[in-house]
């Protein structure tokens, strides 16, 4: 079943499951039991041995523990800042600032919040909503509209600017090939990633031009938010920024020093976890400094703010499983093997950019979806000679894509959230700008790929 047709069943099964359950974990996992039967010839004993040893196999690699550990630190400083009132102390210094005198200048605000901190999506897109709702309210623009420039740029930026968990999970994915210079493909990624950079773009080009179109020019977004949940005290803003400076700083001179002088070259699971792990000490630090929680208290809240990630790592853990099992069965070699026969080389990227779309929406995960078609995308470039990082960046900005249609997505949701705009309100007035930003994507790849 190795490197033959059958080997495309453990990754097809996995998107039905997940368009049929919406639940990429349970997906996932039925890949990678799947794989492991399969490359067994069907012996269900030794299939489940093989996927018990191989889902705690990824544990065994030092880059993946590095990764699922500052995923769930990630968490931890995320909610601590939260609680804390450093986030509100951050947004209150932004308004004292008195920068905001006109619509154009409140639609510009969330635009560059959401550009500025891509170290973690979700803290992106909570600054940038609750510094801006009061503001859109003043200026009569609609929560849709925030929605929108939150979501475009929050999740385009972290996968453009990859001094963060998205880049070091996709360098965990593109681990065990042997590259030279894997951060150097990483970086190589940015340049391809099309759909990324015009979401961005057109969330500039709205914020700045105050033009909408689509659903958007008739949104009457429902403020809906949840007075309870919303941290009342507010912390000097310096208590969020600093820690956050560590974490950027820290993670490019990490970067160096294990690169000897060359960011490309350094260890990014390294750097990113130490950066997190330094980034959380001087919070905790500056939090009983200004006496703003007790030692106890930040424990708790911390431990809460872990337990948030759970879900999310758990899908990163078996995403690490799938992409091993799927090279065991040699799925990326029988496409390649496929596609350099029946595809013309300029349609590979368009096609890895739609069937990434395709299963980030169904899934809602775009982790999960990088996990499936990374390891088919790399052995492709590698048979066809179209550069890595030009079908990997097609991944990349499918995922992204998907992401932005889906409204099971956990981005849609939370820009929602943090916009306090009516959840399908904000599926529905983005979907066209989406869908925009796909197509030009598709005919850049298109164009690139008949000059190779």
């Amino acid at each position: 079943m190795q490197d033959s047709v059958f080997s495309l069943l453990p990754p097809l099964v996995a998107i039905i499951i997940a368009i049929w359950r919406k639940n990429a974990l349970f997906a996932l996992l039925c890949g990678v039991m799947l794989c492991h039967l399969m490359v067994v010839n069907g012996n269900p004993i030794a299939g489940f041995t093989n996927t018990f040893f191989g889902i705690s196999g990824v544990f065994l690699s030092l880059g993946n523990v590095y990764i699922i550990s500052f995923s769930l630190l990630i968490g931890a400083l995320v909610t601590l800042m939260n609680q804390s009132g450093a986030v509100n102390g951050f947004i209150n210094h932004l308004a004292s600032l008195n920068l905001v005198k006109n619509s154009r200048q409140a639609s510009i605000l969330p635009t560059v919040i959401g550009t500025t901190i891509f170290t973690d999506t979700n803290l992106s897109m909570f600054t940038a909503g609750m510094a801006s709702q009061k503001l859109f309210d003043q200026h009569k623009l609609s929560r849709a509209r925030l929605a929108y420039l939150v979501d475009s740029t929050c999740a385009p930026v972290s996968i453009l600017f990859l001094v963060n968990g998205w880049g070091a999970y996709v360098l965990g994915l593109l681990d065990g090939y042997s590259f030279d210079d894997p951060v150097g493909i990483l970086i190589g990624t940015i340049g391809y990633n099309f759909y990324a950079i015009i979401a961005v773009v057109m969330a500039y080009y709205t914020a700045f031009s105050g033009k909408v179109f689509g659903p958007m020019k008739y949104a009457e977004s429902l403020v809906n938010i949840d007075e309870k949940a919303i941290v009342k005290h507010v912390a000097p803003a310096r208590i969020m920024w600093l820690p956050m400076l560590t974490l950027l700083l820290g993670t490019f001179i990490l970067l160096w020093f294990t690169g000897d002088g060359d960011i490309r070259r350094g260890s990014g699971a390294f750097s990113v976890f130490w950066s997190v792990v330094s980034a959380l000490l001087l919070l905790v630090a500056l939090i009983l400094n200004y006496k703003l929680m007790s030692l106890k208290h930040i424990f708790k809240v911390t431990i809460a703010g872990i337990k948030t990630m759970s879900p999310v790592v758990a899908i990163l853990v078996l995403s690490f499983a799938f992409g091993d099992a799927i090279k065991a069965l040699g799925t990326g070699t029988y496409v390649s093997q496929l596609i350099n026969v029946d595809v013309p080389l300029f349609l590979v990227a368009p096609i890895l950019f739609i069937a990434a779309a395709i299963m980030a929406f169904a899934t809602g995960s775009s982790w999960s979806t990088f996990a499936v078609l990374i390891p088919i995308a790399v052995p492709i470039a590698q048979q066809s000679g179209l550069p890595i990082e030009f079908l990997v960046a097609a991944v990349l900005g499918g995922g992204i894509f998907g992401d932005h249609a889906s409204p099971i997505s956990d981005t849609t949701v939370v820009a929602s959230i943090a916009s306090g705009c009516d959840h399908f309100e904000h599926v529905k007035t983005q979907l066209p700008y989406a869908l925009v930003g796909a197509a030009l994507t598709i005919m850049a790849y298109i164009a690139i790929g008949l000059s190779f």
